[in-house]
């Protein structure tokens, strides 16, 4: 046959597969967020000067300049993805910014005890600059620091003997009406300042500043000792008082006006960011609810398993009483030594189910690429169940070092039956292979991560396997109840955390007292919650993105859409992303330069 028959047979083929693929013709977005992240990393690792205006004021100009670069891009050349990745970029810019109001705000609460920060900042951006650096006059600025710490915790000192003032002032309000006017007159007359009383948060909050300025003036020493010949002859001496004083000054703060000794009954402190900032949080999630109606939404799915909870009881012969069902499960753990055997066990027990039942894609190499590690002594105080790292199942479980009784609570909270449904959770069909899709599917869109796809993915699938009887026995049952039960109580706790009307140590009494934790599991779990290392939003991620999950696979397989395997496949192709993303994705939902989330995936109860 003449070339000229394939060249056209060629076209015809390529022709057809564009018609096929009709739904996603159009220009993508893929290379334009990965140089939105290339040059976000990139400044902000280059800016890497903690507590710095100077730094919020480059990433302020950067998001700006990118809104400005997206507001060009032509919206109706963009196919569904593309679409969906402009709503994506764009609200995430929108996120940045109002981050970056709050942590100037934030900066502003502490600013007054951290009067050797800008100095020190100057001192590194001048290194950054390539401008010499005049030795002598830093040593001067260096010199003057230790003075000012010192006055500046006399200050505080005085603050604190006046809040202890103020509680016997009560009982004896009059009596101190003189005393007080006299200690005002006389301070008045001192040059250093009136008292500072400050909160535990802000002075945990000042402890953190401290520790990273004097991380920057360490780098900025070490740049030019032993480089520059004068150096070390007129900075040895500062740099030595200063960075003593800045270390006894975080410590003090941390630990004497904060009470963070890094021991087990440190009081728990956290940074709640209100009804605003959740607000906030929510749009850049793209979840459509208030957090009053997600609270709504928690406290349902808590009385539906407690409901299953009092059922599972009454199986085990045990009448209502499910409290007397979870102590007798939290008996059932395997011996010391044998917890990385117990859950090799369960991992290849989940693999075999998903794979008989045909659920969802387990590449080969998936199933090949994940061990075991243990926690250890100090990671179990804020991971005191397993957790998933980069292909490793992170196992928690009582070490040799712990007290009695926590080697008893450890392996009560990890029995058998709390392990067997937390390791298809953190492995598969939860988020071992959750992540060895992410990896080799739209892996720019790892930018817009979010827990409620990373943890909802995985939640998910305990409600799944749940429905489809992965339980073999009531105990079982228990178990898996009881991770469920503990998500719906993260929403209630963690949001009423945030909005105000709950404090840490009620946080830790109600995941005690009607979720059944174990106190030293309780408290490790508060104290994560609340540590500032994780989103505000994050732990409501797991039920409510579990919730829009299922939400969506009951629109699209009981649609008659896809089957369930395709489902499944095709959710973990989208990436990380807010679920209703994943949504207007699988089902082509109209999408404008303007959308945001509209999805109500979930009807709050009736109040």
């Amino acid at each position: 046959m003449p070339r000229s028959f394939f060249a056209l047979l060629l076209l015809i083929t390529a022709a057809f597969a564009r018609c096929q693929d009709a739904p996603h013709n159009g220009a993508e977005l893929s290379d334009f967020i990965r140089q939105y992240e290339t040059e976000r990393s990139g400044v902000s690792q280059f800016y890497e000067l903690p507590w710095s205006p100077v730094r919020y004021d480059r990433m302020d100009s950067l998001y700006k300049s990118w809104q400005e670069k997206l507001g060009a891009v032509d919206f109706g050349a963009l196919n569904q993805h593309g679409r969906v990745d402009y709503v994506l970029l764009r609200t995430r810019l929108e996120y940045e910014l109002s981050r970056l109001a709050q942590e100037r705000s934030r900066l502003a609460q502490i600013d007054e005890l951290l009067p050797f920060r800008a100095p020190i900042q100057e001192l590194e951006r001048t290194r950054w600059r390539m401008q010499p650096l005049d030795t002598a006059a830093a040593a001067t600025t260096l010199s003057a620091f230790p003075e000012q710490i010192k006055k500046l915790r006399e200050r505080l000192e005085k603050g604190r003997k006046k809040d202890k003032e103020k509680d016997k002032e009560k009982e004896k309000e009059k009596e101190k009406e003189a005393e007080k006017k006299d200690e005002a007159r006389a301070e008045a007359k001192k040059d250093d300042g009136p008292p500072i009383a400050l909160t535990p948060l802000l002075a945990r909050r000042a402890a953190k500043a401290t520790e990273d300025i004097r991380k920057t003036l360490k780098t900025w020493y070490d740049f030019y000792l032993g480089y520059q010949p004068d150096f070390s002859w007129w900075m040895k001496k500062p740099f030595e008082e200063t960075d003593k004083a800045l270390d006894e000054y975080m410590k003090y703060l941390r630990e004497e006006l904060a009470g963070q000794k890094g021991k087990d009954d440190d009081p728990l402190l956290g940074e709640d960011i209100g009804a605003e900032g959740l607000e906030r949080d929510l749009a850049v999630e793209q979840i459509p609810y208030s957090a009053a109606e997600l609270l709504a939404i928690g406290e349902r799915e808590f009385a539906w398993c407690e409901a299953r909870m009092k059922e599972t009881a009454r199986e085990m012969g045990l009448g209502d009483d499910w409290k007397a069902a979870l102590a007798k499960v939290k008996t059932l753990y395997v011996p010391p030594g044998t917890q990385d055997t117990y859950i090799a066990q369960q991992a290849a027990d989940a693999i075999a189910f998903v794979k008989k039942n045909d659920l969802v894609t387990v590449p080969a190499l998936c199933e090949e690429t994940w061990r075991i590690s243990m926690l250890s002594l100090d990671a179990q105080k804020n991971i005191p169940y397993a957790a998933y790292g980069g292909m490793h199942i992170l196992a928690a479980y009582a070490k040799e070092d712990m007290k009695h009784t926590d080697k008893l609570m450890s392996m009560r909270g990890n029995n058998k039956h709390f392990t067997r449904i937390v390791t298809a959770h953190e492995l598969i069909p939860g988020h071992h292979l959750q992540s060895f899709f992410a990896q080799r599917h739209r892996q720019y869109r790892g930018v817009f991560r979010t827990s409620f796809f990373v943890e909802g993915w995985a939640l998910y699938w305990e409600m799944a396997l749940w429905d489809k009887g992965f339980a073999r026995s009531p105990e079982d049952k228990v178990g898996m109840l009881f991770w469920r039960m503990h998500r719906a109580a993260r929403i209630i706790v963690s949001l009423k955390f945030h909005l105000g009307p709950m404090t840490p140590q009620q946080m830790v009494e109600f995941l005690v007292e009607r979720v059944g934790h174990e106190s030293f599991g309780a408290t490790s779990e508060v104290r994560r919650f609340i540590s500032g290392d994780y989103p505000p939003l994050y732990q409501c991620g797991y039920m409510i993105g579990g919730l829009q999950l299922r939400a969506l696979a009951r629109e699209i397989i009981g649609g008659g859409r896809m089957k369930e395997k395709e489902f499944h496949d095709a959710v973990l192709r989208c990436g990380p992303v807010a679920i209703e993303a994943i949504r207007a994705t699988l089902l082509n939902v109209p999408l404008t330069r303007e959308s945001k989330a509209q999805w109500k995936f979930e009807a709050p109860p009736a109040q």
